[in-house]
């Protein structure tokens, strides 16, 4: 666990202030947003409630226990107490939980729940940036309705831009989102309390009896309800999934402080708005701002979704690394755009996203339109962290039952509910992240088990690495220099090396067989790095380890070991690599289909030479068939 200052693995420095600030800018943004579509879509959305005081009250009282339950209990204050050496999100904590439970005959349905929160993330992160700058851009509308046409068209111009200055790093930039919103939380703050002042009675909305009396009174429209309440705390994960840029406590204090009270004022003032006319609903938030405020408001929110946008690319980028070096992702290239290792780009990623994002912007149009898509991913990816959580409370912490029990009950009950309220948004747009995370589940899990068939075929009928060295140090002439050759296993000879004495029946003076891998941790000590086996006959086998949100750098790590005989000369080196080229066959495994799905991922994988950092005119590529 990180310790209390909000440390971790020391790769995010700062007074506690400093960093509170740069939380608020990076983690809230989601979250932060929205109010601008949350109460106008419960009462105007797809089921639409009666804009009375049973309904106003019941729905703020739900809200607002919601963002209590789930946000402040369950994410802020225990969830984010399961961390990976610092780190959070779903692959983080399924990489923690994986530790602990191998060899469990359920550890691959964990395992399976893990990687399907990840293909959910991934159609959020489709959905956050449409949803947020198309609400932002939708007051220009509020404002001047002759101005209406121009919203799409902005939004679409806004993206584009967005997702173009991706490559050029966003670091400077960055420095910025802390304090633009923190301004945005001090306006709608400030604006929902110049409401609540009008009308202060709507403060006893908050009492939880009011979202009970509304389910007593009206249970059906309170089901449907919750489908467009649960927006009032979307964003919720990315306060644990971003835990290791910032640390845990400040996080909790920007939050506690700053943007739950912010939240809270804001939807009170749309509430009491919205009981002095109701008219106001067509969007309360804009409509809180008074006249000569209008234009500025919307430069600020619009700043706000920009930045929200920009958090969640920021976070795909990350996740996309985490399961690349995780084995659920192929090799992609990788584009460090800062001295800071969590500042990447992924072009692949940002392309797929951006063309995602407009697609949605174009077809659903208006924000009330994607809110529907919008809470099955969030409800959904909740819904599993309440697994992940039970199995962290059970087998990891040693909770006792009787306190852990009625605890989870309370999560996956409230979790259960917005899930299935969700659900029947699903022909207004749910089936949208459902498509999505069911296709990036199919992708993710098809790359995982053919590496696996791959790696078994490969080593059936390989020879021990002991025997090979023996009888080729006789049977080959030996050159001077060093050879590397990179084997994704640690045991027997890799298919580089046989072919290479095969048609070259050449060694080199200096034999390498490395292997790198990549552990359940973000991070891993410089002194555990490598490990080093001689063989004897100038072989010697080098396993490197890297932590998964580390960059595999393996000259430099080369050049920092003097292990396998003496110092590394790059220039003396050769890097040998194995491309393997895969043929579909019947045998038991996957689906034909599935195989091909695969060689299609094997075709289109980054390079080993590009992902490894590996100097260009150093490196033989030698290639082989392997049937699966």
């Amino acid at each position: 666990m990180t310790d209390e200052s909000g440390g971790g693995h020391g790769h995010h420095s700062g007074g506690i202030v400093a960093l509170a600030v740069g939380a608020i800018g990076v983690v809230f943004g989601d979250i932060g947003t929205s109010p601008l579509y949350a109460m106008r879509d419960t009462f105007a959305g797809h089921h639409r409630l009666p804009l009375d005081q049973l309904h106003l009250f019941g729905i703020i009282s739900l809200m607002f226990w919601s963002m209590m339950i789930i946000v402040t209990l369950k994410y802020v204050s225990i969830i984010m107490r399961a961390d990976n050496k610092g780190e959070g999100g779903s692959l983080a904590l399924l990489a923690l939980i994986n530790q602990n439970i191998t060899g469990k005959s359920w550890s691959a349905g964990i395992v399976l729940l893990g990687v399907f929160a990840t293909a959910l993330f991934y159609g959020d992160s489709m959905i956050t940036p449409a949803v947020s700058v198309l609400g932002a851009i939708e007051g220009v509308a509020v404002y001047n309705p002759a101005m209406s046409h121009l919203v799409v068209p902005m939004v679409v111009g806004i993206l584009v831009f967005l997702f173009m200055i991706q490559s050029r790093g966003t670091a400077k930039v960055a420095r910025m989102f802390g304090p633009v919103m923190l301004i945005y939380f001090a306006v709608i703050a400030t604006l929902g309390l110049i409401s609540v002042f009008q009308s202060p009675e709507v403060v006893w909305a908050l009492s939880p009896h009011h979202a009970v009396h509304m389910f007593v009174a009206d249970p059906f429209r309170g089901f449907l309800a919750l489908g467009s309440a649960v927006l009032a705390v979307t964003g919720a994960e990315a306060l644990y999934a971003d835990m290791g840029h910032f640390g845990r406590n400040p996080i909790r204090v920007s939050w506690l402080l700053i943007v739950l009270p912010a939240l809270v004022c804001n939807y009170l003032g749309q509430a009491a708005l919205l009981s002095r006319d109701p008219a106001a609903l067509e969007s309360p938030f804009y409509l809180l701002a008074p006249e000569w405020f209008q234009w500025p408001l919307l430069i600020v929110a619009s700043a706000a979704a920009v930045i929200a946008s920009q958090a969640v690319i920021t976070g795909a980028f990350s996740v996309t690394q985490q399961a690349i070096q995780l084995g659920f992702i192929p090799r992609m290239s990788i584009k460090y755009t800062s001295v800071n290792a969590g500042q990447i780009y992924i072009p692949v990623i940002n392309t797929a996203l951006m063309i995602a994002v407009i697609l949605l912007v174009l077809v659903f149009q208006k924000s009330s339109n994607l809110t529907a898509a919008y809470g099955i991913a969030v409800t959904g990816a909740m819904a599993i962290d309440n697994v992940l959580l039970a199995v962290v409370l059970f087998t990891m912490w040693k909770w006792k039952p009787w306190f852990s029990i009625p605890l989870l009950a309370l999560f996956f009950t409230l979790d259960a509910a917005y899930l299935a309220a969700n659900f029947t948004k699903v022909p207004d747009g749910g089936w949208v992240p459902l498509a999505m995370g069911l296709v990036i589940f199919t992708l993710l899990t098809t790359w995982s088990r053919g590496r696996a068939l791959m790696r078994q075929s490969m080593a059936e009928g390989t020879i021990p690495i002991e025997v090979f060295a023996k009888s080729a140090h006789s049977s080959a002439t030996r050159v001077p220099g060093t050879a590397i050759f990179m084997a994704s296993s640690n045991k027997g000879v890799p298919s580089a090396l046989l072919h290479n004495i095969k048609h070259n029946k050449v060694l080199h003076e200096r034999v390498v067989i490395l292997t790198v891998a990549i552990q359940d941790v973000p991070y891993v000590d410089p002194a555990e790095r490598c490990t080093m086996k001689d063989l004897g006959q100038g072989f010697y086998r080098l396993i490197m380890r890297f932590g998964f949100l580390e960059e595999t750098d393996i000259p430099a790590a080369l050049t920092s070991t003097a292990m396998c005989g003496g110092p590394f000369n790059l220039m003396k080196t050769s890097f040998f690599l194995s491309r393997q080229t895969l043929i579909a066959s019947s045998k038991p495994g996957m689906a034909i289909w599935r195989e091909k799905l695969f060689a299609w991922m094997l075709r289109n994988a980054a390079s080993a030479m590009e992902f490894f950092r590996l100097p260009s005119n150093r490196v033989v590529e030698l290639g082989s068939q392997v049937e699966i």
